[in-house]
């Protein structure tokens, strides 16, 4: 499990949480009343490699995220030649006149990058509906922003 972690780039300090993370989902299986696996190493490997694949994308996430964070602390000139901060403000204000729903899906799609998939198991709500509010949400915000002559 430690060399499918570390050659799925895991950073070494890293490798116990992804050991401890393969047992405990074996454990999950077995508590689960699922049939065990006919082999636990070959099937401990692909657990380890997808736990690699998505210590990746949590950390590209964190990246991405750090970027925006960083790019709304430093005013960028909008293409129309309009000043950043004007759309912030527009989107801010877009974004309180949203329904609950439909703002929480955004802030978690668009601010805190999250997937679709983990944003229903997070909300409790079918995939369908998280796409749903995500497009009724995003045409709304559209509207207003054209609406306010910000876009």
């Amino acid at each position: 499990m430690r060399a499918v972690l570390a050659l799925g780039g895991v950073p070494q300090a890293d490798l116990p949480d992804g050991v401890q993370q393969v047992r405990l989902r074996l454990l999950e299986r077995a508590a689960s009343g699922r049939e065990a696996p006919r082999d636990v190493s070959a099937w401990a490997a692909v657990v380890a490699s997808n736990l690699a694949m998505d210590w990746h994308r949590a950390k590209r996430r964190q990246e991405r995220l750090g970027e925006r964070l960083a790019a709304l602390r430093q005013p960028a000139e909008h293409p129309s030649g309009e000043d950043s901060s004007v759309l912030s403000v527009a989107v801010a204000q877009g974004l309180d006149e949203l329904p609950d729903a439909q703002r929480q899906v955004v802030v978690l799609r668009f601010y805190a990058d999250l997937p679709v998939r983990s944003i229903a198991e997070q909300l409790g709500v079918p995939e369908g509906t998280v796409k749903s509010r995500l497009h009724t949400a995003v045409r709304a915000l559209r509207a207003r922003l054209h609406e306010d002559e910000v876009v």
